[in-house]
Order: C-alpha cells, then sequence, then structure tokens
C-alpha cells in the first residue's frame, strides 16, 4: 500500500494544498510533500492527526475496496420539472447535482418561453445551445446564441434567458455554485 499516495489523493480531494494540510497538523509543507512521495513516515500520532483533518478514519484509509465513483448517469437518473405558465422545462441530468461544484441540466423553452430570473451570484454559467435561438439578459444587456453556439459568463449581474425563437430552443447549461 503506497500511503503517501493516498493522503495526497485525499488531500487533493479535500481541496487543499500542501502548504494548507500543514498547517492545519502543525506540520511544515516540506515534511507533507516528503510523506507523499514516500519518502518519509508519519508517526502513529501524526498519521491520525492527517486523517481527521482529511476526515477519513483509519478504517475507511485501509479499506482496501476501492470505492467505485458513479461516472454514468442514465434517464432514470434524471429528473424534470416544468413551468406551464412561463413555458419551460428544465431536466436535472445529474442527481443531487446542486450538492456539486457543477450543476448540468437540460433546458427546453417554448415559444416565448423563459428561464425565470435570477439575481445576482457568485455562480459561473456555461451553457450550449442544441437548437432555436435564445436571449440572455445580463444586467442591462442582450445577448442572442443560436443552435451550434456556446455561452459563458458569470452571474454578477441579474440575469434571464428566454426564447428567440418560433418554436422550441433547447440547451444544455451548467452552473456552478448551484443557483438553479
Amino acid at each position: 500500500m503506497q500511503i503517501g499516495k493516498k493522503i495526497k489523493n485525499l488531500r487533493l480531494k479535500k481541496g487543499l494544498t500542501q502548504e494548507e494540510l500543514g498547517e492545519r497538523t502543525d506540520l511544515s509543507k516540506g515534511y507533507i510533500s516528503q510523506l507523499e512521495r514516500e519518502l518519509s513516515s508519519p508517526s502513529i500520532d501524526t498519521f491520525f492527526n492527517i486523517l481527521e483533518v482529511l476526515g477519513c478514519t483509519p478504517k475507511q484509509f485501509f479499506d482496501e475496496e476501492e470505492r467505485e465513483q458513479k461516472v454514468v448517469y442514465g434517464e432514470d437518473d434524471q429528473t424534470d420539472y416544468i413551468d406551464e405558465e412561463r413555458g419551460y422545462e428544465i431536466q436535472w441530468l445529474v442527481p443531487e447535482s446542486n450538492e456539486k461544484e457543477m450543476e448540468p441540466i437540460r433546458l427546453t423553452l417554448e415559444e416565448k418561453g423563459e428561464f425565470k430570473q435570477f439575481e445576482p451570484s457568485l455562480s459561473e454559467t456555461f451553457a450550449y445551445v442544441l437548437s432555436g435561438r435564445v436571449m440572455i439578459k445580463l444586467g442591462r444587456r442582450t445577448y442572442y446564441a443560436k443552435a451550434g453556439e456556446a455561452i459563458y459568463f458569470h452571474a454578477a449581474d441579474e440575469h434571464q434567458i428566454t426564447n428567440a425563437y418560433k418554436g422550441k430552443s433547447e440547451l444544455l447549461l451548467v452552473a456552478t455554485d448551484s443557483y438553479l
């Protein structure tokens, strides 16, 4: 078993730098680097302290059974919401995506349909127009994107996406810091 490699993987999953892990465990960045490269071995107390900061129990750490992450999500995993009054359907493509860093959805806008207006946030939004044409109101500016075009913006202003097409428009949209 490569203890250093597992420590490094846990640290990266927690989003910590070597320096941050060192600060939280009263160890130097250099020592953390040595542990991760298998150049040094921690004492039991130091090892348990590192695991505590990384949110891992010794049993979880030494469990040889690799936990497989879910990578492919099928139609059964998806959930839908239809707002007939505003003329849109939102389909969450990944369950519990609002708890993750990115939230991918499929948005279908009926003719004259409009997605709800959002307040400013720290989110970043990416969309790819699959069909039709959409209008993006971002603050006081207005942008248009048609099938085959991508959209990317920081959600620092009020914003809204509406259908600007005679017929349905459909887009794949991914937002960070979920606010959908």
